[in-house]
């Protein structure tokens, strides 16, 4: 298989939008990058998340690079765009990179609409394989992901029965997960549960990710896909 980015029997150059706005250094380390290989150079970079929809529209980019961050006061706002991207323009490829130190995000990207995932460790060689891997129609992970789903996913547990998720959330966890799941919001958890609503934002994080969901209603139905709650009771 030819390692060339381009694309196939066009003999142009792949197009990269660059959308990384909390770490901008990092878009230019990408340039220098991406603008060193033949087969492949950067259009532009994103001005704003706002107007990221009209920037993909207007770049002709075949490529979008963009950042993957952890939850924060404003929930999920990476997979958002992520899926703002998506919608906006189906056929263009998506590549998300980890840009804090944070549990595993990569689940949620993908579920978002992401062709691949880079982690915080990612070196030159990968960025530029990832770029052609997911031009090519496939998706591409970090090696050390791929180790850690292995793990986590196909391995079996000592008892011989794959693990599943929700037996590892805490019982606090659960709690969190099911007032979450039918729309109260983290200062009402907080009230409810006596925590401080930092407790809880990092609670529900932690759910999240644990159960590779990105938003309440998926929370909702694998609530109740479990027989955690009763639809009559919603």
């Amino acid at each position: 298989m030819s390692t060339s980015g381009s694309i196939p029997g066009s003999g142009r150059q792949l197009g990269v939008l660059l959308a990384i706005f909390d770490f901008p250094m990092l878009n230019v380390g990408l340039r220098e990058v991406i603008d060193a290989e033949p087969d492949m150079r950067v259009l532009g970079e994103a001005s704003s998340r706002e107007a990221m929809r009209e920037e993909v529209l207007a770049s002709g980019a075949d490529v979008v690079v963009t950042e993957c961050l952890p939850y924060d006061h404003s929930g999920c706002t990476s997979f958002q765009m992520i899926e703002a991207i998506r919608a906006a323009k189906p056929g263009i490829r998506i590549l998300a990179v980890e840009c804090r130190c944070s549990s595993e995000q990569f689940s949620l990207a993908i579920k978002a609409g992401a062709d691949g995932f880079l982690t915080r460790e990612a070196q030159v060689s990968d960025f530029v394989t990832a770029i052609r891997s997911i031009s090519r129609g496939q998706t591409y992970v970090s090696p050390s992901i791929v180790t850690r789903m292995v793990n986590t996913y196909v391995l079996k547990t000592p008892g011989g029965t794959l693990e599943d998720p929700y037996e590892t959330l805490s019982e606090r966890e659960r709690e969190v997960m099911l007032l979450a799941a039918v729309g109260h919001t983290n200062r009402e958890i907080a009230r409810t549960l006596h925590l401080a609503e930092q407790t809880v934002h990092n609670y529900r994080a932690n759910v999240m990710e644990k159960l590779g969901f990105h938003d309440r209603v998926e929370l909702l139905k694998y609530a109740i896909r479990r027989g955690l709650i009763d639809v009559a009771d919603l």
